[in-house]
């Protein structure tokens, strides 16, 4: 891959990118750019398959799930996961859903036709079932190769191969020497595995049943092997770095941790409190709490290369900081100054599996109501959009409508998205304004979109 000077308010740095993107050359020539109003217009869900635009932006779209996409169970929903997975293969030809009872169904997919297909070994011509836990990630580098914990193992870190197959385990975390023990049983798991963008290096949180009850923060180095940072006790430890007692008074359970795209952090976040950030091979732990008087911590963010961006709200709803992980104290805004008049009552998700190659990259996302109100009623409501990163101006790309209700008693009818590594296609999870049913249950079902952007 080619190395670029991108010059950004925080640094003048050599960084990888996967494309030119950013640096004074706009990755999104046909994007709307202005802050005109989009009304949305009334638009019933297309086909599974077929290639439609957004009437209001122009975008291409196309859907990718509906109520017979898993034949095992007719009706039932299908969502994206977590952000920080890696949802589509290096190439873009491959990527994943998931789907009501832990389901994981892998498709093939044609960037240039936006073409969705069966992979070989897919049962009945669908979607590929794959033998891994919620939140597997495509390897950054190889798209034959996924990073995955399976049922049956979750405390070990395991492969697949698309070529053969073939399932085999990589490490198993509980060799890992942790004080006290991780002792595999029916009521200790995993969660949050993600990867370095070389590959090398693989978190996960472990112990407990669930996230929010979890007490390690794992890292295992293919070359120097494991490491763990005991959240309970402090206590840090491993086959390589500093080992003791970690820098902070802080004793917490970890909600969801993530690596950095260069390896050196995790960001360990605590429900209701904040997130810390590691530097993993030492003892150093950062806070960023809430209560933290100009720390602006809150919103929901996203990790890359060696950069955090959130968007804390206050004075607008688009209102979004950049900070080094080395110092969460170094903050610079994305849109500045932030344009007249300001906009209220949007959450945001953010997409960034590109900015853990290259934090200069643009990081997208999708707006939604926090009360579920589907009135469109200025700019930005309810849209998919990306932000500039690289300092060099504020500019907000604009694609679509998200056409997402979100239900505060079912967190994934969010429009929660994520980038393929390239930066040129989006998948998010709608409803479609509630028109793609309920599932047996009665409740809200969701699907899967990819979005081109261009």
């Amino acid at each position: 891959m080619p190395t670029l000077f991108a010059f950004s308010r925080l640094l003048l740095v050599p960084v990888l990118s996967v494309c030119v993107l950013a640096q004074g050359i706009s990755p999104y020539p046909n994007a709307i750019t202005d802050r005109s109003m989009k009304a949305q217009t009334p638009m019933a869900p297309p086909s599974v398959g077929m290639v439609f635009h957004d009437p209001d932006f122009g975008s291409s779209m196309v859907r990718v799930t509906d109520a017979n996409t898993n034949p095992k169970a007719p009706g039932s929903y299908f969502r994206n996961p977590a952000p920080d997975a890696n949802e589509f293969s290096p190439d873009n030809r491959k990527f994943y859903v998931s789907g009501a009872n832990t389901t994981l169904l892998a498709f093939g997919f044609e960037p240039g036709t936006m073409a969705i297909s069966s992979l070989p070994g897919a049962d009945g011509g669908g979607g590929l079932r794959l033998p891994f836990r919620a939140g597997p990630t495509f390897s950054y580098l190889d798209s034959d190769l996924m990073y995955g914990t399976v049922p049956k193992t979750p405390l070990t870190i395991s492969t697949y191969r698309f070529s053969s197959g073939k399932t085999s385990p990589l490490f198993d975390t509980t060799k890992c020497d942790t004080h006290p023990a991780l002792v595999a049983g029916p009521k200790v798991s995993s969660s949050d595995l993600t990867l370095s963008a070389d590959d090398n290096r693989i978190q996960i949180s472990a112990g407990g049943n669930q996230f929010g009850s979890r007490p390690f923060v794992i890292v295992y180095d293919k070359k120097l092997g494991c490491r763990w940072y005991n959240t309970q006790t402090g206590e840090v430890g491993g086959q390589w770095g500093a080992t003791g007692t970690i820098n902070a008074p802080d004793r917490f359970l970890v909600n969801h941790s993530k690596i950095s795209g260069n390896g050196q952090y995790a960001r360990v976040a605590v429900g209701r409190t904040g997130f810390y950030i590691w530097d993993i091979a030492t003892l150093n732990l950062q806070p960023c709490l809430y209560k933290s008087k100009g720390a602006k911590c809150k919103g929901y963010g996203s990790v890359g290369y060696d950069t955090y961006i959130n968007a804390p709200g206050g004075v607008d709803e688009l209102n979004t900081v950049r900070r080094p992980l080395s110092d969460l104290t170094d903050l610079t805004a994305l849109i500045d100054p932030l344009p007249l008049p300001h906009y209220f009552g949007m959450e945001k998700h953010f997409a960034w599996s590109n900015g853990r190659v290259n934090s200069n990259v643009p990081i997208c996302g999708a707006t939604y109501s926090p009360t579920g109100n589907v009135e469109i009623k200025q700019p930005y409501d309810g849209e998919i959009f990306c932000i500039e990163t690289d300092g060099l101006a504020s500019t907000v790309w604009r694609f679509a409508h998200n056409r997402a209700v979100w239900d505060a008693e079912y967190y994934w009818t969010e429009p929660v998205g994520n980038l393929s590594l390239d930066g040129r296609f989006y998948i998010f999870t709608s409803g479609w304004d509630n028109q793609v049913g309920l599932d047996k249950h009665g409740d809200p079902r969701t699907d899967v979109w990819i979005i081109k952007l261009d």
